[in-house]
């Protein structure tokens, strides 16, 4: 995908394109992958509603101590030596995307816990539009995560066009949901 940021830079809080998390099979079933889950308040959550729950919780209350990391088909979370890999719904793709005026960063897997974009708390109206079929799949006015980005459950393996409107400024993007595509936009500046 042309436009996008292919590495991230490590002290923006977001993941890279390749950033080391296991390619196997995801399992939840290990005793260490539910004592991660228990100790920050996520046992028994499907790996989508892990995403939603983090991405949702205000900056203070972001655990200091875990990583979660989305990518397209999985979410890693990591916290010392403890990894896990929790399945996002088949057929679905988070993007994640941080429009902006000023300022921005590069990221490429989304992050959870440290990713913060400028606009947070922000009303933004949102368009996304599947450029296969030309169907409308997001029409709304939406508020920002405290951590200045937007999340959105897409299909997977589509190209699509993002449009932002946000205090008489616009901007539009073209993205894509593939298995090697970014699950963070942080490249929508408003002008």
């Amino acid at each position: 995908m042309t436009g996008l940021a292919l590495v991230a830079l490590l002290l923006s809080g977001c993941g890279s394109a390749d950033d080391g998390a296991p390619t196997s099979e995801p399992s939840t079933s290990s005793a260490s992958g539910d004592t991660l889950l228990e100790r920050h308040d996520l046992a028994g959550l499907s790996g989508a509603e892990v995403v939603d729950t983090l991405d949702r919780l205000p900056l203070d209350d972001r655990p200091a101590d875990l990583m979660a990391s989305v990518k397209p088909d999985q979410l890693i979370l990591t916290s010392g030596d403890e990894e896990l890999a929790l399945p996002t719904p088949d057929g679905e793709f988070y993007l994640s995307v941080a429009p902006y005026v000023d300022q921005t960063h590069d990221c490429f897997h989304h992050s959870l816990t440290t990713c913060k974009g400028e606009l947070g708390g922000e009303e933004v109206k949102v368009t996304i539009t599947d450029d296969t079929n030309g169907e409308v799949l997001v029409d709304d006015t939406v508020t920002t995560f405290e951590n200045g980005f937007a999340g959105f459950w897409l299909p997977r393996d589509i190209e699509g066009t993002l449009t932002v409107e946000y205090d008489d400024k616009q901007a539009t993007t073209e993205f894509a949901t593939g298995a090697e595509d970014p699950t963070c936009l942080t490249t929508v500046r408003l002008a």
